[in-house]
């Protein structure tokens, strides 16, 4: 398995404050990796540090052998990562199709494949993002995602804070993903969903990596030093 993503002691800047000490992550392909942690412990951070959206240092910090530091947002999204950010940010006032065609790129992900994999948007695709559910949107921003043709997908908090039912649909979508061999990193609290995805996890303790395993490793006494409330 070829790496896609290489992340080696990762330290993360807000303005003068360090958030991040060193995070130690890869991505191969066709890997889903659960990036994982209590509130505050830097995931959210190590996304965007990924993307160039906060000052960073590395010792590696690696897409598809080519360097990230330093590398602006636009570039890094046209190497080919695809974020799907925490909240969803959907383009408000433009209609769910033009929303998905707004970043598409040529790729097998077509405007036909979303709407197969979320039939909601097919049926919404003339509504305002604004007059969507929750839920709607976050299937509309995982959809603006794969329009963009990623090799590799970045879900933050895919399925917080969402009805149970529109969970069941994205958990269902992200499993079929995985099954068609697209890489993903995976940031989620839903253990029970995210761990039966995921091939490897990583879990963050106060801006560091503090433990990576394979599932079936993460016990439950790491569970609770780690994952605890």
């Amino acid at each position: 398995m070829s790496l896609l993503l290489q992340v080696e002691g990762l330290e993360a800047f807000h303005g003068v404050s360090q958030a991040l000490f060193g995070v130690d992550l890869a991505v191969g392909e066709g890997e889903v990796v659960a990036l994982m942690g209590r509130n505050g412990m830097g995931k959210t951070t190590t996304i965007r540090s990924v993307f160039g959206l906060t000052r960073t240092r590395a010792k590696t910090l690696r897409f598809a052998g080519e360097d990230l530091v330093g590398v602006a947002p636009h570039r890094v999204a046209r190497m080919g990562i695809g974020l799907v950010p925490e909240g969803r940010r959907c383009f408000a006032t433009l209609t769910v199709a033009e929303n998905l065609l707004a970043a598409a790129r040529s790729g097998a992900w077509t405007l036909p494949r979303v709407y197969a994999l979320f039939p909601r948007l097919e049926e919404r695709q003339k509504q305002s993002a604004k007059t969507l559910s929750g839920g709607e949107q976050q299937m509309l921003a995982i959809g603006r995602a794969l329009m963009t043709n990623p090799r590799l997908l970045v879900l933050d908090e895919a399925t917080e804070g969402l009805a149970p039912v529109i969970r069941a649909d994205i958990w269902s979508a992200i499993r079929s993903l995985k099954a068609e061999g697209q890489s993903i990193l995976l940031v989620d609290k839903t253990l029970r969903e995210l761990l039966p995805v995921a091939d490897s996890c990583v879990v963050l303790e106060n801006g560091r990596s503090a433990w990576s395993g394979r599932p079936d490793d993460l016990t439950a006494a790491i569970r609770d030093r780690y994952l605890g409330v």
